[in-house]
């Protein structure tokens, strides 16, 4: 599923080519994705100009002159694409004043889209319960703090739990953790005020670089200009088992980084570093 930097960097791309410009075509191609699509769908945006964008950890808004908001969720194979071809499984697709051309393509159909009041967005049923962003003010260390005071699960599985913070998955997880020499399977309520006061900043830079990076492009995700994302190419432990870690001597006095698998998702981090 694309997590923040890459719903973040679709976003981008979007309001360049939407914010300002008149709807004049929206097309609906099924009735439903994950959930019902609301009737009138369509016909709500043709003829609206797009005002803005604002995210909300996974999730995107897209802001109209009409009062009216739609959310776009991309759910595990969802992309945009932008002034493409219409493309297999091209669900929604808009058309602007200027002729652009955007589509919403979701093989897999695990994603969404609604259409509320603009001064609903934060009520939405898919976006209340949301912790803070973690590149916000609000997000910050004696807030994390409290926050895992009293948790009883890894810190890699409290970091997942969008409750807690909105946006991170599994990739910025471990590299976040990995940064902060932290190891993912320490329980959330015992990591204290020294390990949090440097995983913080760790989330913080790890999802900025991602974010400058494009995203990182993981089977489906690509930007909506089509260009990969390259913060593949950073990482410094996911999907690195069995690699030397950047601090750590060679065999035999380390075994490179390690796989495991917390709650289903598998974790990679340095045993040496990571404490």
């Amino acid at each position: 599923m694309p997590e923040l930097p890459e719903v973040e960097t679709v976003m981008r791309g979007l309001d360049a080519k939407l914010t300002n410009r008149v709807i004049t075509a929206a097309s609906l191609n099924r009735p439903d994705l994950r959930w019902p699509i609301p009737a009138g769908f369509a016909a709500a945006l043709t003829g609206a100009t797009v005002t803005g964008f604002r995210r909300r950890g996974k999730y995107m808004f897209m802001r109209l002159n009409t009062g009216a908001s739609v959310l776009i969720h991309l759910g595990m194979s969802g992309r945009m694409i932008i002034d493409a071809p219409f493309a297999l499984h091209e669900h929604l697709t808009l058309e602007t004043n200027e002729g652009c051309r955007i589509g919403f393509v979701d093989p897999r159909r695990f994603g969404a889209l609604d259409l509320i009041a603009t001064n609903d967005e934060d009520t939405h049923r898919l976006v209340a319960g949301l912790g803070p962003e973690p590149l916000g003010n609000e997000f910050n260390a004696p807030m994390l703090l409290e926050a895992l005071t009293g948790r009883k699960n890894p810190i890699k599985a409290a970091l997942l739990d969008q409750t807690l913070v909105a946006g991170i998955g599994n990739i910025y997880a471990s590299e976040a953790l990995f940064r902060a020499g932290i190891s993912p399977r320490r329980l959330a309520g015992q990591l204290g005020a020294k390990r949090v006061d440097r995983l913080v900043p760790a989330i913080k830079t790890t999802l900025t670089e991602a974010i400058a990076a494009g995203g990182s492009s993981l089977r489906d995700y690509v930007q909506p200009s089509g260009e990969l994302g390259y913060f593949q190419h950073a990482w410094k432990v996911y999907d690195r088992a069995g690699e030397f870690c950047e601090r750590c001597p060679q065999l035999p006095a380390c075994s490179g980084i390690r796989r495991i698998v917390q709650t289903g998702r598998a974790s990679f981090y340095c045993p040496q570093t990571q404490g």
